[in-house]
């Protein structure tokens, strides 16, 4: 899920333009979203990409909403980068096409502009929300293997809801959190809940102002036992209170998970300006 503390690339100036992208993928197979050497991912593909479809000697830097793990897959990720303008003006009208007859099949760019003024694709975003899928009735259908969580036992979801209402609003997450020094665990959650989709998965749709890592499947990890009777209703929020992570709190698998939407701030460069300015701070602090 979302590391939000990934390095920003500096403001369109010197001839430069930003412009912004809006892309899908299957996460299966890559080495999560963010560049790294010798490793298949997201951005090295989208990156390198870029490059060719402007003509430039090398692969061009992108900022996304969040960096997602290995095997995680999105239908609404946001990206930007700064390229040079004469470039951007010449191949802008064929550049969405070019860059998808260049990637893979797995990962498409669904829209591609001039960023709007003010736009910052990790600093702007309001709120991410993502969704988890588990087959608890059942064997996992083969064609959903590789974005469905195959459960032994049944769930019980109503006992899940009431155990995720008390992580709604602004809470330190610290036990659901892989640990950094200096970086801040407090999240603010504006939704956590559970249903059964028509073809009876269970799914988990989650949204907060910004996610720090391992946390989303961390979450689905503490609530699992608690459906499966394993646990009792109060316990994930006494793990949420103990504010220390521990090893009764599995967390689950990547491939379910699924990055649905990022929200944006109508004011994009006052909130980008308030967000950069608070994890600036060095402490990680986020909106």
């Amino acid at each position: 899920e979302f590391d939000d503390d990934e390095p920003i690339s500096p403001h369109g100036d010197g001839g430069l333009v930003r412009v912004r992208a809006r892309v899908a993928y299957d996460g299966s197979g890559f080495a999560g979203w963010a560049t790294q050497p010798d490793k298949d991912t997201i951005a090295g593909r989208i990156e390198a990409a870029l490059g060719v479809v402007l003509g430039l000697p090398g692969p061009v830097v992108t900022v996304c909403a969040g960096r997602t793990d290995a095997g995680v897959h999105a239908r609404d990720q946001w990206l930007h980068a700064d390229v040079p303008w004469p470039l951007w003006a010449e191949h802008e009208q064929a550049a969405k096409r070019r860059l998808n007859g260049l990637l893979p099949a797995s990962i498409r760019v669904l829209e591609i502009t001039e960023a709007p003024p003010g736009f910052d694709a990790r600093f702007s975003a309001m709120s991410r929300s993502y969704t988890y899928r588990v087959a608890d009735r059942g064997e996992v259908d083969p064609l959903q293997r590789t974005h469905v969580l195959g459960w032994s036992r049944p769930l019980d979801l109503g006992p899940m809801n009431a155990a995720a209402a008390p992580f709604l609003g602004e809470h330190d997450f610290a036990a659901f959190c892989r640990a950094r020094p200096g970086a801040s665990s407090v999240r603010r959650l504006l939704e956590f809940q559970w249903h059964r989709d028509s073809t009876g998965l269970a799914v988990m749709t989650v949204t907060a102002d910004a996610f720090c890592h391992s946390m989303v499947r961390s979450l689905v990890g503490v609530m699992l036992p608690v459906g499966d009777g394993r646990r009792a209703v109060d316990w994930p929020a006494e793990v949420l209170a103990g504010r220390t992570r521990i090893p009764a709190v599995v967390v689950a698998p990547a491939f379910p998970l699924v990055l649905e939407r990022v929200s944006y701030a109508p004011d994009l460069a006052a909130y980008a300006a308030r967000a950069r300015r608070f994890r600036g701070t060095g402490d990680g602090t986020r909106m």
